[in-house]
């Protein structure tokens, strides 16, 4: 049988979804522009070298690899999900190997996030969330979108009164469900 494909098939029956989202597109800036300024180098390279054949193929093909490491790169973003259940985080990200990592919200003892001036102006941030005297394998998430919202979403959801926070369901209106 093959891995699930969705993470809410990860959920069990008693959890809730509270936020669900994918990392902010700021973080494919990087990739954007390495591809940009390598097929500006392609087509440099192809205008001021006289025409070759083994030079036309040549940038053709690294042009063409460029693409596509692109695209998987594209790929891999958008399947990575962050997901936040009343009972525990997780991170799902990956194409051919699935991975899915895990941290219980009972184990968490620090939650911060943090902002640059690109995140403060994007609309990203790092969440960091600590547990006690362990390294985890979700302890950081880099280019969390709103960041504020998830971050007194979670706070609310770890340090509030049990059954009484109003966290849940908080951010997972349709327009979180990207």
């Amino acid at each position: 049988m093959l891995a699930p494909r969705e993470i809410d098939e990860y959920l069990l029956p008693t959890e809730r979804r509270v936020i669900r989202v994918r990392q902010h597109w700021a973080v494919m800036t990087k990739h954007i522009l390495q591809t940009g300024l390598f097929l500006a180098l392609m087509i440099v390279i192809q205008v001021n070298v006289p025409t070759n054949i083994i030079v036309d193929n040549l940038t053709f093909y690294l042009a063409l690899v460029a693409l596509l490491r692109f695209t998987v790169n594209t790929m891999l973003w958008w399947i990575e999900r962050i997901v936040i259940t009343d009972k525990r985080v997780m991170l799902a990200q990956g194409i051919i190997v699935h991975n899915v990592g895990m941290m219980p919200l009972g184990k968490v003892t620090d939650l911060t996030f943090r902002r640059t001036l690109a995140g403060r102006t994007l609309g990203y941030g790092t969440m960091v969330v600590e547990s006690a005297g362990q390294i985890q394998a979700l302890n950081k998430i880099d280019y969390m979108p709103r960041p504020e919202e998830i971050y007194e979403a979670l706070s609310e959801l770890v340090f509030g009164e049990k059954g009484k926070t109003r966290a849940t369901g908080m951010l997972s209106k349709p327009r979180w469900r990207r």
